[in-house]
């Protein structure tokens, strides 16, 4: 990878292992994240993702390869390293029998803050987590969202320059996951760096300024979104016919134009074929006009992101095979 000042990058990983008996669950991740980026890891359960997370949050000792936050190693530096960074986990770090606000102060205290200054933040953290109104409740009535911007909520009590999310959005409901977006980008807008793990296609496609993917305890290819789309073949094309009689005309009109076979869909009404050269559309629209091919709709469709795992790895993100299965066992043990 290119050399570069320290304070370029947030984290630095270069050769991350880490070994569970016989399991090499991370085996050797190179990782390099921008400051003010969003860096998402992108992996099914058991891939190494929260293993990796834990070795740069310092809560676990690699068992070979190096990282560095902000130029600090994580093994020689820890304490360095840990007033750095903010860690919000798969599960819910507070106290269910406590409300908010006392989790909150609970958190605060332990960070140092004098009474007044870890009620000033609390309340401040509340009310920038749409919180408020429940600080007094206990967190066993939370819903399963609350809980996940509580948690997140704990972990800025420091402002830490750099957050690992883990799978902050595991089991939350569409809008309350479109919420927890919208925070992470407001943190990132307000300076923060934040190194997501997911195994959400659309949320690494959503958040994501660049995307590891990672397999089997390996970094099987990086890049931005747009790029690990285009390392699996070209955009589609995709039309949708007035009249599904038109079907074989239109088949011969698109190999004879575009030079390529189409798809037809199971209802038959709608084609997709690949998109080489998008200036050949035009001409495609002008000869199926002339033979009288009505469309009902035209779109031109990227590669997913799914469809890049796959082609990447040969399984979809979130499938977990046996060997998957049996590293999230270990490394939860």
């Amino acid at each position: 990878m290119t050399n570069s000042s320290p304070t370029e990058w947030a984290v630095e990983a270069d050769g991350l292992v880490k070994v569970f008996g016989q399991n090499r669950a991370v085996d050797g991740v190179d990782l390099r994240v921008r400051t003010g980026t969003v860096y998402g890891v992108l992996g099914p359960n058991g891939a190494g993702k929260t293993t990796t997370i834990n070795m740069l949050a310092t809560l676990m000792r690699p068992d070979g390869g190096s990282g560095r936050i902000f130029g600090h190693d994580v093994v020689r530096e820890p304490q360095v390293v840990r007033q750095l960074i903010g860690v919000t986990g798969q599960f819910a770090s507070v106290d269910e029998t406590l409300s908010a606000t006392e989790n909150l102060m609970i958190f605060a205290r332990l960070l140092g803050l004098s009474r007044a200054d870890a009620k000033r933040k609390s309340e401040e953290l509340l009310e920038r987590f749409a919180l408020t109104d429940a600080a007094r409740r206990p967190l066993k009535k939370f819903s399963g969202g609350m809980r996940r911007r509580l948690d997140l909520a704990a972990s800025l009590i420091a402002q830490p320059p750099l957050i690992f999310l883990d799978e902050p959005t595991t089991g939350l409901d569409p809008r309350t996951r479109g919420q927890m977006w919208d925070t992470i980008r407001d943190l990132v807008a307000s300076g923060s760096t934040v190194l997501l793990t997911t195994q959400y296609l659309d949320e690494a496609d959503q958040l994501a300024d660049r995307i590891a993917v990672i397999d089997r305890g390996r970094v099987v290819a990086e890049g931005t979104s747009d790029d690990l789309k285009a390392s699996v073949g070209t955009s589609s094309l995709q039309l949708r016919l007035a009249d599904a009689n038109d079907t074989g005309e239109a088949l011969q009109v698109i190999e004879r134009v575009l030079g390529v076979r189409g798809t037809l869909s199971p209802e038959s009404a709608r084609i997709t074929a690949p998109m080489g050269d998008a200036d050949r559309v035009t001409d495609l629209l002008v000869t199926l006009r002339e033979h009288g091919v009505a469309l009902a709709e035209l779109s031109v469709q990227k590669p997913t992101l799914d469809e890049v795992f796959l082609a990447i790895t040969g399984h979809g993100a979130s499938d977990a095979d046996d060997a998957g299965a049996d590293q999230k066992q270990e490394v939860s043990a």
